[in-house]
Order: C-alpha cells, then structure tokens, then sequence
C-alpha cells in the first residue's frame, strides 16, 4: 500500500508532462482577457473560479462581443458539462468520502488530471487513498495555471496594441478542435455545430451560441446510436 504522500506525489509526477501545453495556454489565457479590455483583477479572477481555458477565454470573448452575462454562463456551462461524466466515473472511487470533501476535490478536476488520475485508479483498485493521486494532479494544474494566467496578464499589459492578441483566440481554439479531427464521427458532430451556428447566426441574444453545440450534441447521440 502506497502513503498519502506517494500518491499525492505520483499525481504530481502524472500530470508534469502535460505542463508543456498548460503553461502555453494559459499565459495565453491571461494576455488575451487583457487584449479584450478587460480589468486584471477580473481576469484573474474567472482563472480561479472557473479555472479552464476554454471557458474562460469563451466567457470573455462572449462579453467583449456584447453577449448577456446569462449567455456567456451558459455557454460556461455547456463546455464544462463533460465533467458530469468526470464525475460519474470517479464517483466509486471517492464514495467513502465525505460531502464535504467530494465538493473541494471536483473544484481540482480538469481534464488532464482526471485522465491521469482514472488510467492511475484502474490500475490500483485496491489502494486505499486513491483520492491523493487525484488531490496531486489537480493541485498541480491549479497552481500552474494561476501562475502562468498571470504570467500571461502582466505580459499581455506590455503587448502593443498594433501587435494585437486577439488573433490567438482562432488559432487556440483551432489547435483545440485539431485534435478531434481524427474520426468521422467527430468531423460530423464539427460540421454540424459550425452549420448550426450560421443557421442561427442572427438569434436574439447571440442564443446561436447554445442553440448550435445543443443540435450537435443530438447529432452526437444519434451518430453514437447508430454506430451500436
């Protein structure tokens, strides 16, 4: 049997590697929230409390672009949605845990420490603190991320307007949705998202940004079903 400390110290290790595309991200993160106008604190601030790239940048981009707070939320909401099935994975392995205790780690997960995490879990059922691994792999990408967030805050104060940030926001997403152009399946769910969203491009309230990844989402259920 493993020590709380070995554990906490593997899930340190797990998630090292990953840091060479966090980092990256989130000065970027940080600069761009600058770029968009926005005050640092603020900034820094949805780093903390929503701590996630992708919604964060979505959240701000959103405002920038005149959307209702209601809508940048939800749109928050919808991304963050896969960590229902986060949770639903992990929920055997914490479920002597208190409430208490549950709340505060589910805040430390994200993706990277949850794949680690669960690969690390199924492979040592019967260690008794499994929790720790995940307590080192999310504590581990918090306290990385905060610090390049605002790494990427006081660098995007110096960039010159003419050089510009904004650009970065594409690109970031481009390199994200890169990665699941591997299967059919997932090109489908894509083109239809993208169709969606210029089909209901002029919706009050900029609702096109939920209408188009909800209409997805039953395409996904639907290409999933017939895939059985």
């Amino acid at each position: 049997m493993l020590t709380k400390k070995q554990l906490f110290s593997k899930g340190f290790l797990s998630v090292a590697p990953h840091m060479l595309s966090v980092i990256p991200f989130g000065i970027i993160c940080g600069a761009i929230g600058i770029e968009l106008g926005f005050d640092p604190i603020l900034v820094y601030a949805l780093s903390i409390i929503i701590f996630g790239g992708a919604s964060q940048i979505v959240f701000l981009q959103l405002l920038s672009g005149g959307a209702s707070a209601l809508i940048a939320v939800t749109s928050v909401g919808v991304i963050n949605s896969r960590h229902l099935l986060y949770g639903a994975v992990l929920s055997e392995y914490l479920e002597k845990l208190s409430f208490i205790k549950k709340l505060l780690i589910s805040y430390i997960v994200v993706d990277q420490g949850f794949a680690e995490s669960n690969k690390f879990f199924m492979k040592n059922k019967t260690e008794t603190h499994l929790h720790y691994h995940l307590i080192g792999s999310g504590v581990t990408l918090w306290i990385f991320w905060q610090l390049s967030t605002l790494a990427g805050i006081v660098l995007g104060s110096f960039v010159p307007e003419e050089l510009g940030l904004k650009f970065a926001i594409p690109l970031t997403f481009i390199a994200i949705v890169v990665q699941d152009l591997k299967k059919l399946d997932h090109v489908i769910v894509m083109i239809t998202c993208g169709l969606s969203s210029l089909l209901f491009f002029n919706a009050p309230f900029k609702s096109y940004i939920i209408i188009s990844p909800v209409i997805a989402l039953f395409v996904a259920a639907l290409v999933l079903r017939l895939k059985k």
